[in-house]
């Protein structure tokens, strides 16, 4: 191997190293503990932080299903804001649903057509 080379693979090595250390910082447990721990450090927000770990501590239960009410209320808060985009979507496209088989002129969408091809003629 050449003197390249060797400095090109001490360079990955590095690399590598740096990017590990980057997406150790970058987990979600190291980026909660970094939060709890500004949040301890913190005087204003050291006593409602050890208040809320104590209540959560001698009440889990309470806690866990407060935590899923709330997960499910944002679930459904999503869901409702899907459908009024979808709805909206909808409404801006012109469409004639009032029979079976209508006609259809793209020049003239909300025109409706002066016979249904598909009614009934009587002679």
């Amino acid at each position: 191997m050449t003197d390249l080379e060797k400095e090109i693979e001490a360079s990955r090595a590095r690399l590598d190293e740096t990017i590990d250390q980057i997406q150790g910082k970058l987990s979600v447990p190291n980026i909660v503990d970094e939060m709890l721990g500004n949040a301890r450090r913190t005087p204003a927000l050291s006593g409602i932080y050890d208040g809320a770990l104590e209540a959560v501590r001698r009440n889990p239960v309470p806690v866990l299903l407060i935590a899923a009410g709330v997960g499910l209320l944002f679930n459904r808060m999503a869901r409702d804001a899907e459908r009024r985009r979808t709805q909206v979507s909808a409404e801006r496209v012109a469409t004639l649903n009032t029979g079976t088989a209508r006609g259809y002129d793209p020049d003239l969408p909300t025109v409706r057509p002066v016979r249904d091809p598909l009614e009934k003629t009587e002679i």
